[in-house]
């Protein structure tokens, strides 16, 4: 998941260790996000979710596309909640997230 979520959002490994890997923006600066191993299945939905938006002047469908390349996988537009600016996706591991389009 860490390479998944590095690459998706172009952030480094901070630090990696047999049942961690923590990412941070390559500036060093902002949160952090860490990564537990666990043997544990998925049971229940996602109590977070992390939105992406598109830096300025990328385009939404194009990053849609780089993140299935990366093993994303679509669920639709907005879970139909109509004429929505975001598109949903998961992660190679089934947890929900959104691309989101600059107003």
């Amino acid at each position: 998941m860490a390479r998944f979520w590095g690459a998706a959002t172009d952030w480094t490994a901070h630090r990696v260790t047999g049942d961690l890997a923590v990412l941070r923006s390559p500036e060093g600066t902002g949160p952090y996000l860490e990564f537990l191993r666990t043997p544990d299945a998925r049971t229940a939905p996602d109590r977070v979710r992390l939105d992406l938006l598109p830096r300025p002047g990328d385009d939404k469908e194009a990053e849609v596309a780089r993140l299935r390349a990366l093993g994303a996988t679509g669920i639709g537009l907005g879970l139909g909640q109509g004429d929505v600016p975001w598109i949903c996706l998961t992660d190679p591991e089934g947890h929900e997230f959104r691309v989101l389009a600059r107003p």
